[in-house]
């Protein structure tokens, strides 16, 4: 009897041991569940900001041109007027 005892300790540990693991592995699963999330949410992010960056810099390069169709026409405004005196 003094022989089942300590392979009864062992097999105690053992169980243990494997459900410690078993725990473990959930939690890291579910930490790499949460690092996919964000990294999925950040590509998603990201491509938001290149799309509004790209709408911003078309929008800035439609002010510019509209800008400089303003002086042009105003520039020949003040010839013409300064041609007919």
């Amino acid at each position: 009897m003094a022989e089942s005892e300590p392979q009864e300790g062992n097999y105690d540990n053992m169980v243990k041991m494997v459900e410690d693991l078993n725990r473990d592995l959930e939690n890291l699963l579910e930490e790499m569940e949460k690092l996919t999330d964000l990294a999925t949410s950040m590509r998603r992010l990201e491509d938001a900001f290149l799309s509004c960056k790209e709408e911003v810099e078309k929008k800035w390069q439609d002010v510019l041109s509209e800008s400089k169709a303003v002086e042009a026409s105003q520039t020949l405004w003040k010839m013409d007027l300064l041609s007919s005196y």
